[in-house]
């Protein structure tokens, strides 16, 4: 039976995960860890995570990560840890001579000005966004060393390119979360407290590609046990969605009924941000479900959950 090593396993897409590589393989043959198990910028405590596991694949979640006021403020952090983390990780697989290692990265480490729908042949045309670049760049380097790995050693490592996910197990802080989570929090602290406007930013008319983490997650034994290249593969719903429509669709699944204030005197933002998914609708992949099914999915969850969500009002 296929052994499995799932690092990062108590992170947001990592919750995602761990239950489908059980199902997939075998609660017994899947051994999800954290930062609480194993330091992996310890070359010694990687070297014990895989004696000690033994895994024949290994999917690589494990980063150092966090929003954007996080990445201005520690940027030499988030470059030296998350490259670290990378490179030992990649070194250590090899020598050990592991099957497969399935290694995410984030579409913020696509160029700032690269265009959309942003396929993967973009990836090394320009920098990223230049405060998250410490954190982009190292990610960026998976890359680097699923082929370099692939080519000196024979590792059979793949790079998946996740889109805006969402859902379950997010991030909900405040100070630091991505837009659905931020959003989401925000009209249901607006109900919950009788508010009647939430102020947004902008217009409402930049548009995004939002991809549930389940969808994520699903495909994952996919790349394992099916595909062989380094090239990297967006997996995103690929689905068009304005900010002002996904406020709209959040503010009535949370029951707002207040107004929704646009201020166009602040800024927008990029304008337009999508994935394109033409090479994972090539493997015959797809992330189908439904923006208004996940959004529900989420809330419900964040709902029962929301004492210990992020920073949530104890009431």
């Amino acid at each position: 039976m296929t052994r499995v090593l799932l690092t990062g396993a108590s992170g947001f897409l990592g919750r995602h995960t761990l239950p489908v590589l059980q199902k997939a393989y075998g609660a017994d043959n899947v051994v999800g860890v954290s930062s609480s198990d194993y330091d992996l910028m310890d070359r010694s405590q990687v070297e014990r995570m895989f004696e000690e596991v033994e895994p024949d694949v290994v999917v690589h979640y494990a980063a150092y990560s966090g929003g954007i006021g996080a990445n201005r403020a520690y940027p030499a952090d988030f470059y030296f840890r998350n490259t670290i983390l990378t490179a030992l990780t990649f070194e250590v697989a090899a020598r050990r001579k592991v099957s497969k290692l399935v290694y995410p990265m984030g579409g913020c480490s696509y160029p700032a000005v690269a265009t959309s729908p942003i396929d993967e042949s973009q990836l090394w045309k320009g920098y990223p966004q230049n405060e998250s670049a410490g954190y982009s760049t190292a990610k960026m380097m998976g890359t680097v060393a699923a082929k370099s790995y692939r080519t000196q050693y024979g590792l059979n490592a793949v790079v998946i390119i996740p889109g805006n996910m969402y859902g379950e197990y997010d991030n909900f802080s405040t100070l630091d979360s991505h837009v659905v989570p931020a959003m989401l929090r925000r009209y249901y602290e607006a109900e919950l407290n009788g508010a009647k406007e939430v102020v947004m930013w902008g217009s409402g008319k930049p548009t995004r590609d939002f991809v549930y983490a389940a969808d994520v997650a699903a495909l994952i034994p996919y790349f394992i046990d099916s595909y062989d290249s380094y090239e990297p593969v967006n997996i995103s719903a690929g689905r068009t969605t304005e900010i002002k429509e996904l406020a709209e669709t959040i503010a009535e699944l949370v029951n707002f009924n207040g107004e929704i204030r646009w201020d166009a005197d602040k800024p927008d933002g990029q304008m337009f941000k999508i994935f394109a998914t033409e090479r994972l609708a090539g493997l015959g992949l797809s992330c189908d479900t439904p923006l208004r099914d996940g959004l529900k999915r989420t809330i419900d969850w964040f709902a029962k959950n929301y004492a210990t969500a992020g920073d949530g009002l104890r009431l």
